[in-house]
């Protein structure tokens, strides 16, 4: 018996990305009441799912939307500020005056929708954010109809969003408890970096993020210099103390890990800890290399971040997919490791997965959110295909992004946002640009 459903998807190759490394040719995705409802070859799809809209992908790969595990958002409007210099020089010189200055909500408004805007173009369907007023982003994303996980941001120090800790924590859970109706919205305790949270403020979250069963997302041995400084005031590295709070459990998730031993590594994944890679950022700042390889054969769960626009300075999930292959084998002295198979898992449910979303997006799988995009492979640059995945993640570019479903709505249509204002979101960052260029000159 037929039945009646609101959307169709017939593509030329569709990934569901579980199983890894399978491809499947002239499939249909069907989508009802914005999730996936069944994956199965298209003249059978025509036959028992009669659509309300039909939408024929004759070039594209359709594949799960990409989870950009680790940003920044609203500092795309400090992209390009103060470029070609060391991590503390970048941070203390420039960027942190700017923020004290510029951030406030109608910053992290802008910057949000303009980081929103280059995400989606690029087939990010799903943002782990970590700035100032996490609400102003999320209200942002609720309007875009964007998936967001919201960082709740924790400082040992005062900023404009908060005075100190306990002010900090309470307007942190109470976003969370605000954000508890929204399908689209989650949240995680985002502590900056062992170095700018005390161990008391850590150890308090630690045990709040496992009443709440919520991720803790934190930078961890970013830089040679952050560990030594940290050795030094401590007597023990970053991770070390992590451990000794409690935190190093399956609800953190450590951004950067380029300082890693392999005792530390092995006791990462014993943990069952979650590690968010960035290769762009770490290469622009000279902070070193991930080992992503030797985590990942260690059984740690690895996923990709882009890192904030003022450090990378874009927002490209396709080209952190290709960078973390390239640099991988590279590292590694071996050419098998890291395929391209396994990278794109990287970028879709080990996100899920380190977010706690694993069992709603990452994956094509019936019953899950319909977080959908398709990539268009007929372009010069990536024809002839001979193997979709490797195109995918050698070849093919942000750019090829076509089209765009979140929960089943399309937020891109043939390349055209359908639920953001691109001309003025523009002109608001140019309007910030004018400001924010003129104090950092003077």
């Amino acid at each position: 018996m037929p039945q009646a459903v609101a959307t169709l998807l017939k593509a030329r190759w569709i990934v569901p990305v579980e199983p890894e490394g399978q491809v499947l040719e002239h499939h249909a995705l069907v989508i009802q009441d914005g999730r996936i409802l069944a994956l199965l070859p298209q003249a059978e799809a025509a036959t028992r799912y009669p659509a309300a809209t039909c939408v024929n992908l004759e070039r594209h790969v359709l594949m799960p939307g990409l989870v950009n595990a680790h940003t920044h958002a609203s500092m795309t409007l400090l992209r390009g500020l103060a470029d070609d210099l060391p991590l503390m020089t970048w941070l203390q010189d420039h960027i942190w005056p700017a923020e004290a200055r510029w951030v406030n909500p109608d910053f992290v408004r802008d910057g949000t929708r303009l980081a929103m805007a280059e995400m989606l173009r690029g087939g990010v369907t799903c943002f782990n954010d970590m700035y100032f007023f996490p609400e102003i982003a999320a209200a942002a994303a609720r309007e875009a109809g964007m998936r967001a996980c919201l960082g709740l941001i924790v400082l040992d120090f005062p900023t404009a969003y908060a005075r100190d800790r306990d002010d900090y924590l309470a307007k942190g859970l109470a976003l969370h408890e605000a954000l508890k109706s929204e399908p689209l919205l989650h949240t995680a305790f985002a502590p900056h970096a062992p170095y700018t949270v005390s161990a008391p403020t850590l150890e308090r979250i630690g045990r709040l993020a496992a009443d709440l069963n919520l991720p803790v997302h934190i930078h961890v041995h970013e830089t040679v210099a952050e560990v030594a400084q940290f050795v030094a005031e401590h007597g023990c590295r970053p991770l070390e103390r992590l451990e000794q709070l409690g935190l190093l459990s399956p609800h953190l998730l450590a951004v950067h890990m380029t300082q890693l031993e392999p005792a530390e590594i092995e006791r990462v994944a014993q943990a069952g800890a979650h590690v968010a890679h960035c290769p762009e950022s770490n290469l622009k700042l000279a902070s070193g290399f991930c080992p992503v390889a030797r985590l990942d054969a260690a059984g740690v769960n690895v996923a990709i971040g882009t890192d904030g626009a003022a450090s990378n300075n874009d927002l490209d999930l396709f080209g952190e997919m290709r960078l973390t292959a390239l640099l991988g084998k590279s590292m590694a002295g071996d050419a098998a490791v890291l395929p391209a198979a396994r990278v794109l898992s990287m970028a879709t449910i080990h996100g899920a997965r380190a977010l706690g979303l694993a069992a709603e997006i990452g994956s094509l799988e019936p019953g899950k959110s319909a977080d959908v995009i398709a990539v268009d492979l007929s372009a010069p640059e990536t024809e002839p295909v001979y193997h979709p995945l490797s195109t995918l993640v050698y070849a093919a570019s942000r750019h090829q992004v076509s089209d765009v479903w979140v929960a089943g709505r399309r937020l891109l249509a043939d390349r055209q946002l359908t639920t953001l204002d691109v001309a003025e979101i523009v002109q608001r960052a140019r309007s910030w640009r004018e400001q924010i260029a003129a104090a950092d000159r003077a």
